[in-house]
């Protein structure tokens, strides 16, 4: 192979994975594995506390956390169809990031949501409100999981692919 041919060669491969890791950072992309996966986990904790509840306390968080739920699911699934459309999302993933729009730190409310979410899931989990979710809500959850933990592996082995290949 001649070393024009192996220019050739790296250059397809470059231009591939830079394809690829574009993809990764695509607002359909994050939306559909980790945006929509966080909102099926927030709607399922409210669900839960509604049904667990005995106060009115309670219940009330249960309705707020399931509206926050679907005011985010509405914002990620925007943000995807307007992805789709190759136009520009005029709000965030999220109710606490479009908030960081504020303060000019969305990325940082961002991280905060994602945080609260890792709360709910602990909270769900470690308080045992996992054994009582129906089949239906068992297999929301084992999807938006599946789909959280398969696309961070994803963007993990891309990024040790890249990285070895540079080296």
């Amino acid at each position: 192979m001649s070393p024009a041919d192996l220019m050739d060669r790296s250059s397809i491969c470059e231009k591939e994975s830079d394809a690829l890791e574009n993809f990764f950072v695509r607002p359909f992309f994050l939306s559909v594995t980790i945006g929509i996966p966080f909102c099926i986990f927030k709607l399922l904790f409210g669900v839960t506390a509604i049904r667990v509840s005995s106060a009115p306390p309670l219940h009330l968080f249960g309705w707020l956390v399931i509206l926050w739920a679907g005011a985010d699911f509405l914002m990620n699934a925007g943000r995807a169809v307007f992805d789709l459309f190759r136009r520009e999302a005029p709000f965030e993933y999220c109710t606490i990031s479009q908030l960081g729009r504020i303060f000019h730190k969305p990325l940082v409310f961002l991280a905060l949501d994602t945080l609260l979410t890792f709360t709910i899931i602990s909270l769900m989990l470690w308080s045992g409100w996992i054994a009582i979710l129906t089949p239906l809500e068992s297999y929301l959850w084992y999807a938006a999981t599946t789909l959280n933990l398969i696309s961070l592996s994803l963007v993990i082995l891309f990024t040790e692919i890249k990285r070895a290949a540079l080296d």
